[in-house]
């Protein structure tokens, strides 16, 4: 595990994720860590990386978290927009990132690129 209940809740005090809902939102959320930085965490471990990165990879684990809990029923639809009497509603792809399936936010991806896990070249 990436993040604790505990380490969340400092991160955003006024979390309306209850404690028992949290693991399963973190799991999820470090699946898609892990796919963003192209598996190089969960083939290294966690322990293996620098405190630097450790505490990035915490903080975007929570924003993920907090991602996910707020747009889950939009990031569970197989729809990329909809519009019903005028109205449409679709991700604004200016504030939002998509690589390899996984969407976030651009925070999130800013956040992981300062770790330098993010690098997609050999070497």
């Amino acid at each position: 595990m990436y993040l604790t209940f505990e380490q969340y809740f400092e991160q955003y005090p006024d979390t309306d994720i209850e404690a028992e809902n949290f693991e399963s939102l973190e799991k999820r959320a470090e699946t898609d860590i892990n796919g963003l930085t192209f598996n190089r965490i969960s083939a290294k471990g966690f322990d293996t990386l620098t405190d630097f990165q450790k505490s990035l990879v915490r903080r975007a684990t929570a924003m993920q978290v907090k991602f996910i809990n707020e747009n889950s029923e939009l990031l569970d639809s197989p729809l990329s927009g909809y519009s019903i009497s005028g109205v449409s509603m679709s991700f604004d792809k200016s504030k939002t990132v998509n690589v390899c399936g996984v969407t976030t936010s651009n925070n999130v991806y800013n956040v992981l690129m300062q770790t330098g896990l993010l690098y997609r070249g050999l070497g």
